[in-house]
């Protein structure tokens, strides 16, 4: 982009200079104007297996099955709105999974 040395004004490309449009300045250089954008490289994604990792908050709950005393924890509203929501627990261990209902 080129600027008019008189007023400021953005010059206009025309096919042998620029001109600017409120002065009438004129510029005998051909304005050459190059853009370029680099693309790099499609970076891999890694694919996180249910099996890899839980990222579920660990609590201290005794599992009745393996007698482990640490579960992973999460909570759904499988009930009506007013109601307590449901509390899961799975070992860390054995995998053993149990609720809580309120």
């Amino acid at each position: 982009m080129e600027f008019c040395p008189k007023c400021g004004a953005i010059l206009m490309s025309g096919g042998k200079g620029s001109k600017c449009p409120r002065c009438s300045y004129s510029s005998k250089e051909k304005v050459k104007v190059i853009i370029s954008e680099k693309i790099n490289d499609k970076k891999e994604i890694t694919v996180v297996k249910e099996k890899d990792s839980e990222v579920r908050p660990i609590v201290k709950e005794d599992c009745e099955k393996c007698k482990n005393k640490h579960a992973y924890f999460w909570t759904v509203q499988t009930r009506a709105g007013d109601e307590a929501e449901t509390k899961f627990f799975k070992c860390t261990k054995c995998n053993h999974t149990w609720r809580e209902y309120r």
